[in-house]
């Protein structure tokens, strides 16, 4: 067991890592070949570039103003410094939402009134991001907790003097701040269960206040953004197949009959992955011809050469501008062919499609109802962000055939069950997200937001089980394992009761290493800083290598997210068992949400916003942590021989799942639907600010293929164009004389009616 000492020690160890960190990152963030490292944001924001620096030679790569030194921690309150208003403007509404998740629930104070340019005309939105930054009420859910539990459950723990009197239990002085060492059967017990309420009550006023604020805050951010594509666009997936019509075909058929006045166009699916790969590899060949010859340009008397072998390396040694044009010829030809192919191959065009509409409230309309009698085809959602659309259709397939051969030798597989385990275990772990983000794919996801969503809530899962579960049940059985041994079965469940509050020890620890040090680390960005400048040596050749050898990254919420539900999960567990776990679990909390705003401003790129449609998801993990945590309570506290405490315990998950039933049925059809007062209120205003906007051509190329941009594709055409011809055309046969109901029925499309 872990005593004040230990934990003293280990505290004292992750706070002089988590300032070495720091220190090392406010270095090394102010060294220009540093710069595009730790301010990649405003790089690609255009708004910065690559600093210029006159006199010596030195001052290109090292920083030699010693007085920039003296202010090095200033980034801390820089990241403090930028309002909320402007924060989302500048970084997205979801990543405001994940940051403000870092701390659990908090708001502002002392924000700037000044908003971003694009909201000035918008007061209501003004209204609502001013009260995005009132109430200075950091760590509003745990800080009350945390000093009601000290003001209450921490005196009433430490008199207990229970631990002293019981034979044969490993525990430490830490413990005795633990209900543990509550004797049995004492009424002090009656203290943990009014605070398990009033802790309850809070949150469910905290969350309540964070679900309406967010719905107000989405609403009003949709309101005010600006034209997009996906706001006229929904993705019809399951279209069913039709003998006389291509799937193009098919679907402008569909929707001319079913929704006459509102379709405007269409963009069918393909399967381009082959084309894909064909165009990336012509960018990286152009980019090099493009070095090369700039390179000659500079030096006309010295033809450039380089190597046939990999990356230039090795092998035979020829003309760099003619080796390149000509590979660039050749894979040319490739390209063409196989985009002819995917452009006329039926088989490339996958049964789903974009169709997008003349007007927002049209689009709201096919996206949130049933568009066929058979409620397997025909589906509809809205459709997803450019940015957030999965291009590529990927399948899976059996690898490595090739070790089969090597693994059957002796020694190979003496090696291969002996030592990989643990390391293949520590690569499973760190590989994890990739795979349930992979398993994800495979259920039919089609927008990255989506498979986030799904990923985090696989991740939470196997997080709750895994390290949780498993560290209370695995640890306390081996550390009580000699009392198990020499004890009656039937006292088996008391003494499990009676030690699952020492894990606090283990978790406390827990949260200083992964959560102090690790946020630490993350600010450091050491592994990024060195890919950067690896291939800032060897690959970057020409300008545009060196912004894609960038990686800002990206708030990941696939694994961010469930990981803050960790944290939330043992602050409720052990709010009311062992509150000295809080003041760990609140310093994380703002320590997390200091560096995740620094790097949301000027590191994180976004990949999508989806105007925190996730927030039901992170919303209904919370209530899952406190239910997991009061049966927890129910199942410790029935241990204690406190009569009538499990009848008085057992109404808080009662009363937690009807507040989970409320919120849900009160605000979370805001996250999955669009009002169609709001749509048609922007339809209007937009047809009387921009009456000759040409919708169609905005959208005609939205939603394709990123390889066709700008290259030539079939375009069905808009029906506008058609809407004076009461007959819609189709290459549809006649079935008049069929003797027996087709086997396609009604899924080739209801829209034909009665044969």
């Amino acid at each position: 067991m872990a005593s004040f000492s230990d934990i003293g020690t280990a505290a004292a160890i992750n706070i002089l890592s988590a300032i070495a960190f720091l220190i090392a990152f406010a270095i090394l963030r102010l060294q220009p070949f540093n710069d595009r490292v730790y301010f990649p944001k405003w790089y690609l924001k255009g708004i910065r570039g690559t600093p210029t620096h006159s006199g010596a030679f030195v001052n290109k790569f090292v920083n030699l103003d010693c007085r920039t030194y003296l202010r090095f921690l200033n980034w801390m309150p820089a990241a403090l410094r930028m309002p909320e208003p402007e924060l989302i403007d500048h970084a997205g509404l979801d990543s405001a939402v994940r940051k403000c998740l870092a701390i659990i629930l908090r708001t502002e104070d002392n924000a700037s009134s000044k908003l971003p340019v694009r909201f000035e005309a918008c007061s209501d939105v003004d209204l609502v991001f001013r009260k995005v930054d009132q109430k200075c009420h950091l760590l509003k859910l745990f800080v009350p907790v945390a000093l009601l539990a000290f003001a209450v459950l921490v005196p009433v723990n430490w008199t207990g003097d229970s631990l002293e009197h019981t034979r044969n239990l490993t525990f430490s002085n830490i413990d005795k701040f633990s209900i543990s060492n509550v004797p049995s059967g004492s009424q002090r017990f009656w203290a943990h269960i009014v605070m398990a309420y009033i802790f309850t009550f809070w949150a469910f006023f905290v969350l309540y206040k964070e679900y309406k604020r967010l719905t107000n805050l989405r609403l009003h951010f949709l309101a005010s953004e600006n034209r997009r594509p996906d706001q006229f666009t929904v993705l019809v997936r399951n279209i069913p197949p039709d003998p006389d019509e291509s799937v193009s075909e098919h679907v402008e058929h569909f929707f001319c009959v079913n929704h006459p006045d509102h379709y405007l166009t269409h963009q069918v699916v393909r399967n381009a992955n082959a084309l894909a790969t064909l165009v990336e590899k012509k960018k990286g060949l152009k980019n090099r011809l493009n070095y090369y010859q700039n390179k000659y340009d500079r030096n006309p008397n010295k033809k450039p050469t380089t190597k046939k072998g990999f990356l230039g390396l090795w092998g035979e040694t020829v003309d760099a501008i003619d080796y390149y044009t000509l590979e660039i010829e050749i894979l040319s030809k490739e390209e063409a062919t196989e985009r002819e192919r995917v452009l006329n191959d039926p088989n490339a065009i996958v049964p789903a499609a974009f169709v997008s509409f003349k007007s927002r409230w049209a689009a709201a309309v096919c996206a949130q109802t049933q568009q066929s009698s058979n409620p397997t085809t025909w589906l509809t959602e809205w459709a997803p962000e450019p940015r957030d659309s999965i291009a590529n259709i990927e399948g899976i397939e059996k690898v490595f055939p090739f070790l089969k051969v090597l693994v059957e030798n002796k020694v190979t597989k003496s090696v291969v069950q002996g030592f990989l385990p643990g390391i293949a275990l520590k690569i499973f772990l760190i590989l994890l997200p990739t795979i349930l983000m992979t398993m994800s794919k495979i259920e039919g996801y089609t927008s990255l937001s989506s498979l986030e969503r799904r990923s985090a809530g696989k991740y939470h899962l196997f997080i709750i089980v895994n390290v949780f579960l498993g560290s209370v049940v695995t640890g306390t059985a081996f550390e009580q394992l000699k009392k198990f041994i020499h004890q009656s079965a039937t006292d088996i469940p008391k003494t499990i009761g009676v030690s699952i509050p020492m894990k606090a020890t283990f978790f406390i620890t827990y949260i200083m290493v992964d959560g102090w040090a690790g946020i630490a680390g993350e600010i450091l960005r050491l592994i990024p800083l060195i890919i950067f400048h690896l291939k800032n040596a060897f690959l970057v050749k020409t300008e545009k290598d060196r912004e894609q050898a960038m990686d800002p990254g990206h708030l990941d919420f696939a694994s961010s997210e469930p990981r803050i539900q960790l944290y939330f999960l043992l602050g409720l567990v052990y709010s009311v068992v062992t509150p000295i776990l809080l003041p760990f679990i609140i310093v994380f909390f703002g320590f997390a949400y200091l560096v995740f705003r620094h790097q949301i401003i000027n590191v994180y790129d976004q990949k999508y916003e989806s105007a925190a449609a996730f927030w039901p998801d992170v919303h209904r993990r919370l209530i899952i942590g406190m239910i997991i945590s009061q049966l927890l309570l129910i199942g410790l506290m029935s241990t204690t021989g406190l009569k009538l405490s499990t009848p008085f315990l057992l109404v808080l998950p009662i009363l937690t799942i009807t507040f989970h039933r409320f919120c849900k049925g009160r605000f979370e059809a805001a996250f999955v639907k669009f009002p169609l007062q709001e749509a048609m209120v922007r339809d209007t205003l937009e047809r009387a600010t921009d009456p000759n906007f040409n919708l169609k051509s905005y959208l005609q190329d939205a939603f394709i293929h990123p390889v066709f941009n700008g290259g030539e594709i079939d375009k069905p055409l808009a029906f506008d164009e058609e809407e004076n011809n009461p007959l819609v055309l189709t290459k549809r046969n006649s079935r008049r004389n069929t003797p027996n109901q087709s086997k396609h029925g009604s899924e080739i499309g209801s829209e034909a009616g009665p044969q």
